[in-house]
C-alpha cells in the first residue's frame, strides 16, 4: 500500500466527516460519499472531495473506509443490494477494506470474510472518543485484523486518532468495542444512582464527588462525564445533557453486547439490565440527550427531591420530548459511532 494511500471514504456523519477532513488536512486523497447529501455537502465545506456515489468514490481508492450505522449498512453496501454492484465487486484487487463502524461481532467476521474472499484485505477498527476527538484528531482506534494489515492502516489511523490498539484477529476490534461501552454503560447507571441517593441523604454533589474521585467509586463515568453539573465543568451536564454520546448511541451498543453475551453463554445480569434501562431511557426522551442524563430518568422515577446546592436539570418528560421526536433522535444519533473514552 502507497505512503499516503488514496481513500474512499464511506459515512460523512458527525463522526466521519471530521475524521475525513483529518485526513485531507494530512494530505491524502480522499474521495467522500454519504447517502445524506447535506453530510456530502458540508464535507464539501470542508475540503473533502465528494463522489457522486459509493461506486464511484470507490474506483481508484487502495483503502475503503466506511462508517455506517449498523452491520446491516456495511454487509449491504459490501454485497451490494437491489441488483446494484457492491463495494467488493467495484474495487480493485487487494483493496483494503477497512470499517470504522461499530457493529456486531459476528457481522464483523462475516464482513471480512466477504472482503477476503473476494481478493481484498480487511480490518474492523470502531472507534473511541466522540465528536470533540474526531473533530481533534484524538480518537482511540480499536482494531481486529491480520497483523500485516494493521501495520498498513496504522499510520492513516494515527492520523486521525492518538491511541491506537491492535486488540486480536477480525472482530476483536469490534469486541472490544462492546466490552468497553459495557463497563460504561453499567458504570454510568451505578454512578448516577449514587448521586440520587445521595441527593436524598442530604449530600451534596460536590461532596459525594469529591470523596468518590479519591476513593473505591472512582471511575470514567464520575470523574470525566459526571452526570450532575458543577464538580466537572467540561462534563455534557453542564450544557443540559447536549451530547457527546448519545442515549441512542448507547442503547445500541449495550444491545451488541447483549447479543455477544447471548451467543457467548455468560451468565450476565447487570448488562441486560442496563440494556433495558438505556432502551427504555432512548425510547421515552432519552434518544438525542448525553448517556449521563440517565440520571434524569433515575431522579424522576425516584420521585425529585432536590437539596440546596444540587440544582436538578430537568428530566426527559419535563424536557417536552415526545416520542416521536425521541425515536427521530435515536435515527439521527445512530449515523455516529464514536463513543467517549
Amino acid at each position: 500500500m502507497p505512503d499516503k494511500p488514496a481513500i474512499a471514504f464511506l459515512g460523512l456523519g458527525h463522526m466521519g466527516g471530521p475524521m475525513a477532513v483529518n485526513l485531507v488536512n494530512a494530505g491524502y486523497a480522499v474521495a467522500g460519499f454519504d447517502v445524506v447529501a447535506a453530510a456530502v455537502e458540508d464535507a464539501r465545506a470542508h475540503g473533502v472531495p465528494a463522489s457522486a456515489s459509493a461506486v464511484e468514490a470507490v474506483f481508484g481508492a487502495d483503502v475503503v473506509l466506511t462508517m455506517f450505522p449498523s452491520g446491516r449498512h456495511v454487509l449491504d453496501a459490501y454485497q451490494g443490494t437491489d441488483g446494484g454492484p457492491g463495494l467488493l465487486a467495484a474495487a480493485a484487487p487487494g483493496t483494503m477494506f477497512l470499517d470504522c463502524s461499530t457493529i456486531d461481532v459476528e457481522d464483523a467476521r462475516e464482513a471480512a470474510r466477504l472482503a477476503v474472499e473476494a481478493g481484498h484485505r480487511s480490518v474492523d477498527a470502531p472507534v473511541s472518543g466522540g465528536v470533540v476527538g474526531a473533530e481533534a484528531g484524538t480518537l482511540t482506534f480499536m482494531v481486529g485484523g491480520d497483523a500485516p494489515d494493521f501495520d498498513a492502516v496504522r499510520p492513516l489511523l494515527e492520523v486521525m486518532g492518538k491511541r491506537v490498539v491492535h486488540c486480536g484477529a477480525h472482530g476483536a476490534g469490534q469486541s472490544a468495542k462492546i466490552c468497553n461501552n459495557l463497563i460504561l454503560g453499567a458504570s454510568m447507571i451505578a454512578v448516577s444512582e449514587a448521586f440520587v441517593l445521595g441527593e436524598k441523604l442530604g449530600l451534596s454533589h460536590q461532596a459525594l464527588f469529591d470523596v468518590a474521585s479519591a476513593a473505591s467509586g472512582q471511575c470514567w463515568a464520575l470523574t470525566t462525564n459526571c452526570p450532575v453539573p458543577g464538580p466537572v465543568p467540561t462534563s455534557p451536564a453542564n450544557r443540559d445533557y447536549q451530547p457527546g454520546f448519545a442515549g441512542a448511541l448507547m442503547a445500541k451498543d449495550l444491545g451488541l453486547a447483549v447479543n455477544a453475551l447471548r451467543s457467548t453463554g455468560v451468565a450476565a445480569r447487570v448488562g441486560p439490565l442496563a440494556a433495558e434501562i438505556y432502551d427504555t431511557f432512548a425510547a421515552e426522551g432519552g434518544a438525542g440527550r448525553d448517556f449521563s442524563a440517565i440520571i434524569t430518568d433515575i431522579r424522576d422515577k425516584s420521585g425529585r427531591q432536590d437539596q440546596p446546592g444540587n440544582a436538578a436539570p430537568p428530566g426527559n418528560q419535563a424536557a417536552g420530548v415526545t416520542r416521536e421526536a425521541a425515536q427521530h433522535a435515536a435515527h439521527q444519533a445512530a449515523q455516529d459511532d464514536g463513543s467517549p473514552e
